[in-house]
């Protein structure tokens, strides 16, 4: 199994920029103008899912979006009790949900196993209720599992990361069974892609995706290199 030895987050802490901060500021605006592209049930026949939870979801999305055999990413919340959260009651940490990304892959061309390697290198799995910026449980480090073999194969991954002493200090990652994902608002889907001059993606998610695809060019589609 390959070991990621690179700590890929250990970048950019802008106590001024925060996944909570565009709430007020932009929401309104951007969901008026935002049109959501969804694929239909019939695009996403025979693509499995797998769902992970790493700090602020647009920058989540982006990252798994350029990953080689994913079909789509959905941003959303997931890891929590409360139905039919609201990004507003999450982003300011109301609900125990997580910002969380469903990941429509075909396992043909990337595995589940890939996908965990994805998620551990894109982020700081020793960050507690943390990564970068966004501060609170929201933003916490969540592996998603949803049957036995997916739970082996992130526990195996993980405890790898821990005997080779990858990190300087504990991994917090979250290894959760999945439950319910509930999608965000429309105007979430595709955020870093279609807002490249928000303040936020361009000091913080640009940054994040870009750190990784330098770091994993082999998982990267055509496109994204």
């Amino acid at each position: 199994m390959k070991i990621f030895t690179t700590l890929l987050f250990a970048g950019i802490f802008v106590t001024s920029l925060g996944c909570q901060t565009k709430i007020k500021n932009e929401n309104k605006a951007v969901n008026e103008m935002a049109v959501a592209e969804k694929w239909s049930e019939q695009d996403l026949e025979g693509f499995e899912t797998a769902y992970f939870a790493s700090g602020c979801f647009w920058c989540v999305e982006a990252i798994f979006e350029s990953v080689k055999g994913v079909k789509e990413v959905v941003s959303g919340y997931s890891g929590g009790l409360e139905e039919n959260p609201t990004y507003e009651q999450v982003g300011y940490g109301r609900t125990t949900h997580a910002e969380a990304v469903k990941v429509y892959y075909d396992p043909e061309k990337i595995s589940f196993i890939e996908l965990v390697q994805v998620f551990f290198g894109s982020h700081d799995p020793t960050s507690l209720n943390r990564q970068g910026p966004d501060r609170g449980p929201q933003y916490r480090s969540i592996a998603f599992y949803k049957n036995a073999e997916e739970q082996k194969i992130i526990e195996s991954y993980k405890k790898a990361l821990e005997d080779k002493m990858v990190y300087d200090r504990p991994i917090v990652t979250e290894v959760k069974a999945f439950d319910v994902f509930y999608d965000a608002e429309d105007y979430h889907q595709d955020y870093e892609r279609k807002n490249p001059n928000n303040s936020y993606i361009r000091q913080v998610s640009i940054p994040r995706l870009k750190r990784f695809k330098s770091n994993f060019p082999e998982y990267l589609k055509e496109e994204s290199h």
